[in-house]
């Protein structure tokens, strides 16, 4: 069986957001049409406590700086997706008559969580990998936000886990901090496997 992740399609992620990711709200159309041909639809939320220490205001640092933080690199971001607030919320078009189930991540205040499946340590997981397996499901395609952080590390511990996974490229956006972290996460994707596909193809 197939499922569709959405990752992250939250206001924080938008244009006028609180950590904006370029053209972030094109990904909602794309996203809402290509709903109907999957099994299953579920989501992942990005859920920080206020005091979550990849926030850089708790540092003393500016976003985009990098850090150790309990024995992992650590890049400093701007406050977002607080639990309970408007940017933490899903993008208003967003269709959600589908979604089964939403995975909430990013909860520890010690440990961001960029994958839908675990934290950065890989120390916890958030269940969604057991849930889809539960399900039946073998396949996934993954739409959502942003392609060099928590899109590419969601298809790549997909990938870990067995499910044979995808890409919508045309329903994400990239961050790019840098100049190029989109093409190399995509890069760094299909190396491990993970297809890279455009909507009319799933």
């Amino acid at each position: 069986m197939r499922a569709l992740l959405l990752v992250d399609i939250q206001n924080d992620f938008s244009p006028t957001g609180a950590l904006p990711v370029p053209d972030g709200d094109q990904v909602v159309s794309v996203a809402n049409n290509i709903l109907d041909r999957f099994d299953l639809v579920v989501a992942t939320q990005d859920w920080h406590p206020p005091d979550h220490k990849s926030f850089a205001v708790h540092h003393d640092r500016n976003p985009g700086e990098i850090i150790m933080l309990n024995g992992i690199e650590q890049i400093l971001w701007p406050v977002h997706c607080v639990q309970g607030s408007t940017g933490a919320e899903f993008i208003a078009g967003l269709n959600r008559k589908k979604t089964a189930k939403v995975f909430q991540k990013g909860l520890d205040r010690e440990v961001d969580s960029y994958s839908g499946f675990f934290d950065n340590n890989h120390r916890h997981d958030t269940g969604l990998g057991d849930y889809l397996k539960e399900q039946g499901v073998d396949k996934v395609c993954i739409a959502g936000l942003a392609l060099d952080f928590c899109v590419k590390f969601t298809a790549l511990d997909a990938a870990a886990l067995g499910f044979k996974t995808k890409v919508v490229v045309d329903a994400t956006r990239a961050v790019n901090i840098n100049k190029g972290d989109g093409e190399r996460a995509i890069a760094e994707m299909q190396a491990v496997g993970v297809e890279i596909v455009m909507s009319e193809d799933v």
